[in-house]
């Protein structure tokens, strides 16, 4: 809902009688949360101070003895919510603390605006465009749980190769094998109208949208693609976009994830970011250089690429994202960049019209499990310092990298195998993304605390389905 300041806002509020104001925010690992007030309880003090809220329970936040927090709407960020049976108007949040007034470090949303500010404060650029492709899948059943003698999961699609021989009486087959779910027309592809609906539910909030289509595993996996924009607005439509799919498929019956590999031998999900800097109107990607790139443009590329280790550590942040980065299911694993290889990294698109306008990076490594808002402030962050540092990305690698003779891989960097590797790499690297206050260090030592925690749940402390089958007879 367009408006032009917090008292036109509510003067909305009254006359489109809406009759709750839902207040959200994004806790520390990207997590949309929210508060209900009756509308009548809204007034211009809630987008000037704030409303005030306990945030001890809030994921890697506030301790108990120090809990009390303070929500300060962006009046900006207003849309009425599609899924409420209440007429309802959702309000994004910045999070502030109520003794110093002052924004909280650890609020995701402010990490990215500090990141925009600083990216200003350089003089390097004015704007930074992104557009992320968030992949997803659709399933009709999912089932999993961890107890002390029991641990499983069990997932389930209609569409998927391994159902061709149930009893669906009838079973009509029309089911997508292993690695052949692109593009199929119905009835292969059974979930047409509800991405649809999804895209058609996106529109009406006022989210713009390019295209939606199967994606490449065979079990109802999916994108939805967006419409490029400055890079906070974009932060808060992909999260109103996993909102959408999400609700969208339970109200059709189905639940969507946004896991990165949740199916065993078939392609994960990713989200594929395209980017570019912008000053005074202008794009400062385009150039004569390689793909038509600026020197600025390889230079952000190198900073990408030299910090991408640590960089992982917020656009692939779970166990489960490694699971994805491997060879073999076209995942983007290696360090390099290329205007043809999907395997690199770093990719040129070039089937799009080659203008000034249009030249960017699509960085391909990160997936949707990420925390959006701290994920684009990061990779801002990493490609300014390759700017600032004037770094050499090197040669380009237009050549088939599965196909390469072992030679030429072993000298080819790749990502890390695992989320521990990315978070020691975070450890040692990270002073690029402290500067200008960007990321303090009670936010990251907070954030690698709360990873190592997982990773020593999942891989360290609870035993795995298959390890039963390799070693119950040892």
């Amino acid at each position: 809902m367009e408006a032009g300041s917090p008292k036109e806002l509510l003067e909305k509020i009254k006359s489109e009688n809406i009759e709750f104001v839902d207040v959200r925010f994004t806790d520390m690992l990207g997590t949309m949360q929210h508060f209900t007030m009756p509308a009548h309880q809204i007034g211009e003090e809630a987008f000037s101070y704030g409303i005030g809220f306990d945030g001890s329970s809030i994921r890697g936040w506030k301790a108990i003895n120090e809990s009390d927090m303070i929500a300060r709407l962006d009046y900006k960020s207003a849309y009425i919510d599609p899924f409420f049976q209440h007429k309802t108007l959702a309000v994004i949040a910045d999070i502030y603390d109520p003794k110093t007034e002052e924004p909280y470090n650890r609020d995701p949303r402010y990490i990215l605006k500090k990141a925009v500010e600083y990216m200003k404060s350089t003089g390097i650029a004015d704007t930074a465009y992104f557009g992320p492709e968030a992949e997803f899948f659709i399933f009709n059943n999912v089932r999993f749980d961890q107890t002390m003698n029991n641990g499983f999961y069990f997932i389930d699609s209609d569409e998927a190769v391994w159902n061709m021989g149930r009893d669906e009486q009838p079973n009509l087959g029309y089911k997508i094998r292993k690695k052949e779910g692109y593009f199929p027309l119905p009835p292969s592809d059974q979930f047409q109208d509800l991405r649809s609906e999804m895209l058609h539910t996106l529109e009406k909030m006022g989210i713009k949208t390019e295209k939606h289509h199967h994606e490449v595993a065979n079990a109802g996996q999916a994108e939805i693609n967006l419409v490029v924009d400055e890079v906070l607005r974009m932060a808060d439509k992909m999260q109103l976009y996993k909102y959408v799919v999400k609700n969208v498929a339970r109200q059709a019956g189905f639940t969507a994830t946004f896991m990165p590999k949740p199916i065993f031998g078939d392609n994960g999900s990713g989200m594929h970011t395209h980017q570019s800097l912008w000053k005074n109107g202008q794009n400062l990607f385009y150039g004569n250089k390689y793909a038509n790139l600026s020197d600025l443009a390889l230079n952000y590329i190198a900073g990408i690429l030299n910090h991408g280790p640590a960089l992982l550590a917020f656009t692939n942040p779970t166990t489960n994202s490694y699971k994805r980065l491997v060879p073999g299911f076209e995942a983007p694993v290696n360090l390099v960049y290329s205007a043809r290889n999907r395997s690199a990294s770093i990719r040129i698109p070039v089937a799009v019209v080659n203008t000034p306008k249009t030249r960017r990076i699509e960085f391909r490594t990160p997936d949707p499990s990420c925390n959006v808002y701290t994920a684009f402030a990061a990779m801002i962050m990493a490609g300014l310092d390759g700017i600032q540092n004037k770094m050499d990305p090197g040669e380009p690698c237009d050549f088939n990298l599965y196909e390469a003779p072992d030679e030429v891989k072993a000298k080819i960097p790749a990502v890390p195998a695992n989320l521990t590797k990315v978070l020691d790499a975070l450890e040692r690297d990270h002073a690029w993304l402290t500067k200008g206050g960007v990321f303090d260090e009670d936010f990251l030592q907070a954030y690698i605390s709360y990873k190592r925690a997982e990773v020593e749940q999942i891989v360290n402390q609870r035993p795995h389905p298959y390890e039963f089958v390799l070693y119950y007879d040892c």
